[in-house]
């Protein structure tokens, strides 16, 4: 494909400079800043924007609350372990919405690696953020729910909400895993009414269901900490959250299409508390203002860690890359791995792919180079934009 795009007026280009975080090395704010570097040292003439972007993963809340001038608030909350620790949540909308990020209550991040075990930790801190919001007096909640430590179908949030889970014997259970595979019943009759007179809208960055090999325990589990017999137990205590909830409520959590976001939290706050679970991406665009950028744009860069056939199954890049295209808006797309071949599928939204990378490397010392990877490999694409002047 070629490099010498058809521009009006290269002597000032405008680039839209939005990629979404490299995992494990940059975040989006972070690469963002690299890749503008970059197109700084080449000979290319041009403005940038830099709209770092978000799915729904770790990180979106944060990029929603500053891209909206919103107001930070801090809260103390108990960590997926049960431990207080400071958290805090977003108001955007003067004050009207509240942004949730799961990852500062619920997060993995919050624990060590020794400490990961989702069969005892719970989303209760999520569910007290959600608590403090209402008190706010909000009439929307915004949860991005990437990067959770959790897989307890949301069960932590909902005790905090008033929701209550019992055995057989009318035992109050814990929520978590462990404790709730003995779940006989669920009473809701402690429930905080205000959420009800709230939109609560789910930010999902996976399309995985709740159950099953493409499901919460299987894909997410080992990554929360789970060993193969975890995931066993996990799968187990999901079938029959699913089974219980749907025999009070009519509600099947497991055909929920994103329900498998943050352990089966995502079909959890949608079974009790009618929250709307969305593409992650698409509603981040939408509330930030994010057309309004790339109408201004001559040419997009986006990126993350890898680009591939998944990234079309609604990641930030495709999703940024979709609009650009529907405004007849070139697109480049750098990752640290893209695929060898020609894909038209891919090809069909990125004008241009590139690695980053620029010698033999394994993970751990490609992801540390990340930052000065992309700036060189910025600056190369400036000099070679500028050769069309």
């Amino acid at each position: 494909m070629s490099w010498f795009f058809s521009f009006q007026n290269l002597s000032d280009m405008r680039i839209m400079i939005a990629p979404n975080a490299f995992k494990n090395s940059l975040s989006a704010e972070e690469a963002a800043r690299a890749i503008k570097k970059g197109l700084q040292l080449s000979k290319l003439k041009c403005t940038v924007a830099c709209f770092p972007i978000a799915d729904g993963g770790d990180g979106t809340g944060s990029l929603i609350i500053k891209q909206c001038k919103g107001d930070v608030v801090k809260k103390e909350v108990h960590d997926p372990l049960g431990k207080k620790i400071m958290s805090q949540f977003g108001l955007i909308e003067k004050g009207k919405t509240a942004v949730i990020e799961m990852a500062d209550a619920s997060g993995l991040r919050l624990l060590n690696k020794g400490e990961l075990n989702p069969l005892i930790t719970s989303s209760a801190g999520t569910g007290e953020l959600i608590k403090f919001a209402l008190d706010s007096g909000v009439n929307k909640i915004i949860i991005a729910m990437g990067g959770s430590a959790t897989v307890d179908g949301g069960c932590g949030m909902l005790t905090a909400l008033g929701i209550r889970f019992f055995n057989q014997s009318d035992g109050l259970l814990p929520p978590v895993p462990d404790a709730l595979v003995n779940l006989a019943r669920i009473d809701i009759s402690q429930v905080d009414q205000r959420i009800f007179n709230c939109e609560v809208i789910v930010l999902c960055d996976v399309n995985n269901k709740l159950l099953g090999p493409q499901g919460a325990a299987a894909v997410f589990g080992p990554q929360k900490g789970a060993n193969p017999a975890d995931v066993v137990k996990l799968e187990r205590f999901l079938k029959h959250l699913d089974a219980v909830v749907f025999k009070q409520t009519g509600k099947r959590m497991s055909a929920m299409k994103y329900g498998g976001t943050a352990g089966g939290a995502a079909a959890g706050l949608s079974a009790f508390i009618n929250a709307k679970l969305v593409n992650g991406i698409g509603y981040f665009l939408t509330v930030t203002g994010f057309e309004r950028v790339l109408l201004k744009s001559d040419l997009l860069i986006t990126g993350e860690g890898s680009i591939d056939e998944q990234t079309l199954q609604g990641k930030g890049p495709f999703g940024v890359a979709k609009q650009a295209k529907l405004k007849n808006i070139r697109v480049i797309g750098l990752a640290g791995i893209v695929p060898i071949a020609k894909n038209a599928r891919l090809n069909k939204y990125f004008d241009v792919l590139m690695a980053i990378g620029n010698r033999p490397a394994d993970l751990p010392e490609a992801l540390k180079h990340t930052s000065e990877n992309l700036i060189r490999t910025s600056a190369i694409i400036g000099d070679m934009l500028s050769l069309n002047r």
